[in-house]
């Protein structure tokens, strides 16, 4: 499929104008107190980077805004990431899009210098810094790898972050590329008890291959709890490591079934080095 039918807007994942679900109570608390974005204007903001974010590339989660759900500070691990933070250890956000998981944490406090973010795509990292407006005084560190290239940045970085953070990454894979890339996150956490990958992704009620046309190799595995535990078993014994992992289903907002099935859901999940 050529990037220019990808990147059409008549598709059911692309929303001309985000709802107040898509444009939360949060989202907007953060673009008007920690951006300085005038209330009036938060909205046109909003939609002007998500439409250059949409020619970049065109995911699901910036057609529909949900690059704005702030979901990290709902997780009960969020205190303790923020604690974590201030006594100086390092987070990665993976696939951090826009970074706005990040603005979050430094917003409440956590200091930016122990915060990193990395994506694909260095056009993202640039629009986080037009969609939040702190290119001037952001102090986290971003980088563009490819979690598959072996001479990346991130190459270097293994073994050094006591928490990655991976949103709506996993699901971007097959299953057997979802091994390969869990296991080279995995390499990135510091070799200790307590390291630790949270994060969520589409999951499903019964775990499965579906089709899935922007993901890069055209397919897409919905984990449930009992499958997702199975995969980490997997990677902790090739490993020669041991992980506890607690995963949780939950439901979706209505419009996600405009293009999933009727079963799919998401998965919330925190995996420890024991």
């Amino acid at each position: 499929m050529s990037s220019t039918e990808l990147q059409d807007r008549n598709v059911a994942w692309f929303t001309e104008r985000p709802d107040d679900s898509q444009l939360s109570a949060d989202a907007r608390h953060l673009l008007e107190s920690y951006s300085r974005i005038p209330a009036d204007d938060v909205v046109e903001h909003v939609i002007k980077v998500r439409n250059q974010a949409w020619t970049i590339f065109p995911y699901p989660c910036i057609g529909q805004f949900r690059f704005l759900d702030m979901s990290m500070k709902y997780t009960k691990e969020y205190p303790e990431l923020l604690e974590r933070l201030a006594k100086g250890q390092r987070l990665l956000d993976m696939a951090c899009c826009f970074g706005q998981e990040i603005r979050q944490l430094v917003a409440d406090g956590a200091p930016p210098e122990n915060i990193f973010g990395c994506d694909l795509r260095e056009e993202y990292v640039e629009l986080g810094y037009q969609l939040f407006r702190d290119h001037d005084r952001l102090k986290s560190r971003f980088l563009t790898a490819d979690i598959f290239d072996e001479s990346s940045p991130l190459v270097k970085l293994q073994g050094t972050f006591d928490v990655v953070y991976t949103g709506s990454f996993f699901h971007l894979f097959d299953y057997a590329n979802q091994v390969k890339v869990s296991t080279a996150v995995a390499k990135l956490l510091r070799p200790e008890k307590g390291s630790m990958i949270l994060g969520r992704q589409i999951g499903a009620v019964n775990a499965a291959t579906h089709d899935h046309k922007t993901n890069p190799t055209g397919k897409m595995y919905r984990h449930n709890p009992g499958s997702f535990q199975e995969m980490w078993k997997k990677i902790g014994e090739d490993l020669g490591v041991s992980f506890s992992v607690d995963a949780t289903l939950h439901e979706l907002a209505r419009d996600h079934f405009r293009f999933h099935t009727d079963d799919t859901r998401r998965i919330h999940f925190v995996i420890r080095r024991e």
